[in-house]
């Protein structure tokens, strides 16, 4: 009877596994990219919704965003078919599809590399050249 219990168990959390659930931001109509907060998260339909939608929407007063869950194909036929309509202009409206977590939100700035980093990398380099250069040296001439 054990056994049957832990397989059931263990074959309803493999199955678990299979279900493939997103998160994105969810807003109508907010300007200035408000809605990329935590409270606008959303969990999208299991197994329907499985990418993210961002559309960008340049009004008189401002630009608008409206974000959601979307399935893929529906938010790559409205991306491709909003593509003439993305100029940057007034009544510009871009739709554009991800399908990772919350990609809908904000752009994440690339990080800077350090300079500690460029520092160190510069010092290995020259450690090489130094010990190539003395191995050079202390090889017996060739004749």
């Amino acid at each position: 009877m054990r056994l049957l219990f832990f397989a059931t168990l263990f074959g309803v959390l493999v199955d678990a596994g299979d279900a493939l659930q997103i998160q994105c931001y969810q807003c109508e109509e907010m300007k200035h990219n408000d809605c990329s907060t935590p409270e606008y998260i959303v969990n999208c339909t299991v197994n329907v919704q499985d990418m993210c939608q961002k559309e960008v929407l340049v009004k008189p007063d401002g630009i608008h965003y409206r974000k959601s869950c979307a399935s893929s194909g529906a938010c790559l036929i409205a991306s491709s078919g909003y593509q003439q309509f993305c100029t940057g202009r007034l009544n510009s409206v871009c739709i554009s599809c991800c399908n990772t977590p919350l990609c809908n939100g904000p752009r994440r700035k690339r990080p800077v590399p350090s300079v500690a980093a460029a520092t160190s990398s510069n010092q290995l380099l020259l450690f090489l050249v130094t010990f190539l250069l003395l191995l050079l040296l202390t090889l017996p001439p060739v004749t």
